[in-house]
């Protein structure tokens, strides 16, 4: 029982900030490209790889919070549902630069932020 209520509140939290993100991004970036999941997308990543690296090589965590935050937190936080769909919209209106413009960068940067965030947190 505890470990689904450590991933329903992580995904509580996750959720929430997602949607505040978004919001913030959205509103200061305006509609023609989902800039907000373009930047949920790479900053999870970049959480996920911090936090993945960091409980793997340098701290030592109670399985609860692999699943509160990488899974509960992260995988509400993440927005890759959102992205297809948001990918698909743009097809659909016919902008397919601007769609395969959003996949190549959700994917390059995204790992790239998993990249650094691992390195970050494999740093002493």
């Amino acid at each position: 029982m505890i470990p689904y209520l450590m991933v329903g509140i992580g995904g509580f939290f996750g959720a929430i900030a997602r949607y505040l993100v978004d919001r913030w991004i959205g509103g200061r970036m305006g509609g023609l490209f989902p800039y907000g999941t373009l930047a949920i997308n790479v900053s999870g990543s970049f959480i996920l790889g911090l936090f993945a690296a960091t409980i793997t090589e340098r701290w030592v965590v109670h399985p609860h919070w692999r699943l509160l935050i990488g899974v509960g937190f992260v995988g509400a936080y993440t927005t890759f549902s959102t992205f297809g769909y948001e990918t698909h919209q743009l097809m659909e209106e016919g902008s397919f630069g601007l769609a395969l413009l959003n996949v190549l960068l959700s994917v390059a940067i995204g790992l790239i932020a998993v990249r650094f965030g691992i390195l970050l947190g494999r740093m002493g």
